[in-house]
């Protein structure tokens, strides 16, 4: 099974940063992290904007055709959890949202390294196995 596991990583930033990097997915408003990015063909989105997306793209079509739309809107419409997804930034690698094991680790190693440099915070790794994430809500 862990060959065919796809992975994604998601850093957390402070919130000095975060607006910064909203409108900035190839991150120059912080080098470091720009050159991470830019040696792994990689770049960011904010948790929260691909949240809002989602959203937008159901309310477009047809929600019912959505199985997270309910919980996203949620999301998104509460303060708490707004704040919390404006700090988290989802890695795209080769214009990917997931992507293999080598990719990962060594995406998730320079990552690691600059944690705790400029507001980067934490650094956190997700797979494609439906036992480790939560499944839709029922509706």
């Amino acid at each position: 099974m862990e060959d065919t596991l796809l992975f994604q990583l998601r850093i957390t930033v402070s919130d000095e940063l975060a607006p910064a990097l909203r409108h900035d997915p190839l991150a120059l408003a912080h080098p470091a992290l720009h050159d991470v990015l830019h040696r792994h063909n990689a770049s960011l989105k904010c948790q929260f904007d691909a949240f809002a997306d989602y959203v937008h793209e159901a309310e477009q079509q047809d929600p019912d055709n959505y199985p997270l739309y309910d919980w996203t809107l949620k999301t998104i419409e509460n303060p708490e959890k707004k704040a919390k997804y404006l700090r988290s930034f989802t890695l795209y690698a080769n214009g990917e949202e997931v992507y293999g094991k080598e990719i990962a680790d060594v995406l998730e190693a320079a990552l690691s390294a600059l944690v705790g440099q400029g507001g980067i915070e934490k650094v956190f790794r997700y797979d494609t196995n439906p036992a480790h994430n939560p499944q839709p809500p029922a509706r």
